[in-house]
């Protein structure tokens, strides 16, 4: 009877011939994080997984190594990496993050004659992937894999915002540093910013990281209408007035808006 079954049924795919285990483990767990779970512990993964507590802190061990996933040092929770957002966007078929957004930020630079920045989320920073120079002679410093702030930058308010609200109430529990007399640094000012960032569509940073800098951001969806990413122009206080900072947020809003488009976003933030 015991052999009439097995000659019957059809092998699992981790016992397939060719098929290593310990691979098919690994993308278990890469497979695990989502939207709703973006960042698991060891523990409930494990669970989740139905693999031992050990097995699962070598496979993440092994992932963090190569930067498919990162740990978290003061939740000790891991969520997933940079790495494994450029091979899965090499996947859609659709080219670079950098490659789908670079038109809609050439058009926003024409529109404001200001420099203009893609960055995207990692960890609690905001890491700049791209960006285009303005031609005025008074610049802003910034260089493409710089990592700043997310509670006083617009890049990093336009990511933070649009986060699930459990990861939301871990960063607003994070001693925020003040690196300007303008920097909000009380948690309840903090989230209160982000809650009109959220309504709004788009993030100032009134020189919040910097003396004499502002800067307009929007957040930038994916097709799933996650918020993968944020764009957005920078520029002096003198010349990004007040009375000009809304026409700036339309043109930010707009080539958020057709970058979304771009990634295959077809839904209203």
């Amino acid at each position: 009877m015991r052999n009439s079954r097995r000659a019957g049924s059809t092998a699992s795919p981790a016992r397939e011939r060719g098929v290593l285990r310990s691979v098919t483990n690994a993308l278990s767990v890469l497979e695990a994080f989502s939207v709703e779970r973006p960042e698991q512990g060891v523990t409930e993964l494990a669970h989740a997984l139905g693999l031992g507590k050990s097995t699962v802190h070598r496979l993440l061990a092994s992932l963090a190594a190569r930067g498919y996933v990162r740990r978290n040092p003061e939740t000790e929770r891991y969520s997933l990496g940079l790495k494994a957002f450029e091979v899965g966007s090499r996947a859609t078929g659709r080219g670079d993050l950098r490659e789908q957004v670079a038109p809609s930020l050439q058009r926003l630079t024409a529109a404001t004659k200001e420099t203009v920045h893609l960055g995207v989320l990692d960890g609690w920073d905001v890491v700049y992937i791209d960006k285009i120079e303005s031609h005025q002679p008074l610049q802003m410093f910034s260089r493409v894999g710089r990592r700043a702030p997310l509670h006083c930058t617009a890049l990093g308010k336009a990511l933070v915002s649009f986060q699930p609200e459990d990861a939301l109430e871990r960063f607003l529990r994070r001693r925020f540093r003040a690196y300007t007399p303008a920097t909000l640094t009380d948690p309840r000012e903090v989230r209160r910013e982000l809650e009109r960032v959220r309504a709004a569509g788009w993030a100032l940073d009134n020189e919040e990281f910097a003396v004499g800098l502002r800067c307009v951001a929007a957040p930038v969806r994916d097709h799933t209408g996650a918020v993968v990413a944020s764009l957005g122009m920078a520029g002096p206080a003198v010349r990004v007035a007040d009375d000009r900072v809304p026409r700036l947020a339309g043109y930010v809003r707009e080539a958020a808006a057709e970058a979304s488009a771009a990634l295959g976003f077809r839904g209203t933030a």
